[in-house]
């Protein structure tokens, strides 16, 4: 398995490191990507990915950060060079659900990102919440240029999906497809090809069914693991293979 998103730099997961990672080795866990959401996050990401080789990391700024936070699409390249192992630009995109940050901001920001994922040829991880229409218009201006899309904890409608095939996006699967809510969701992946496929936790947030209530951990990713398979009709083995050759595939890094 590789969990493609979380954040380990976040407590309670950055206080007990090596156990976290030792529990994911248990459990099968191959790859951890952590993502960056802040500027002065970026350093704990820059030491993290050296604890252990399996961990992976990401330079971006969270769309509710925007209001704090700035980077130049220049400054984001030159982050990303600062380390072979920091293989992503973002979490960026759009959160138009709250109100924490300037939609221009958000917009401005996101472009940036865009741009230098772009000019490195790697994926960019997008967060979209209450903004279709606008994530999906910002990221076709860039059609002809092909950025590497990651539609991460994927949890918007069908038509939202298909147009965003139309990009060649991946999408990854979030414990939020385990949630009783989420039937027409499931639904949605249950669609989706299964080359274009990822999972993730996003943990500490978001635990799966059966940990609700807990602090998720990339560990728990086998459960969102479980469900996918489910729904696909698949065995779940077959689904660690395909949702870890397309992260590998995805990022370009060799098994």
């Amino acid at each position: 398995m590789i969990d493609s998103h979380c954040h380990l730099d976040r407590v309670p997961l950055i206080n007990n490191l090596n156990e976290v990672i030792e529990r994911c080795k248990t459990v099968g866990i191959k790859k951890i990507l952590t993502i960056c959401t802040t500027n002065n996050n970026f350093n704990k990401i820059l030491d993290i990915v050296k604890i252990d080789k399996i961990i992976y990391g990401t330079f971006g700024i969270h769309p509710h950060e925007t209001n704090s936070n700035e980077a130049s699409t220049e400054e984001i390249i030159n982050n990303v060079k600062k380390s072979e192992k920091i293989i992503g630009v973002g979490e960026t995109g759009l959160d138009f659900f709250y109100n924490n940050s300037d939609r221009n901001k958000q917009i401005e920001s996101f472009e940036k990102h865009i741009l230098a994922s772009i000019y490195l040829d790697i994926p960019i991880i997008v967060h979209s919440r209450s903004a279709e229409k606008e994530t999906f218009d910002i990221l076709n201006k860039y059609k002809n240029k092909n950025p590497k899309i990651l539609m991460h904890c994927f949890t918007g409608s069908y038509e939202f999906a298909k147009k965003m095939m139309d990009l060649d996006a991946y999408f990854s699967a979030s414990g939020i497809i385990t949630f009783k809510k989420s039937n027409e969701l499931n639904e949605t992946f249950k669609k989706i090809p299964n080359n274009r496929l990822l999972i993730e936790t996003d943990s500490p947030f978001l635990a799966p069914v059966p940990m609700r209530g807990k602090q998720n951990e990339p560990s728990f990713l086998k459960y969102t693991l479980l469900h996918l398979s489910k729904i696909k009709n698949l065995n779940s083995s077959d689904i660690d293979k395909l949702t870890s050759e397309n992260f590998e595939n995805l990022f370009n890094i060799s098994r």
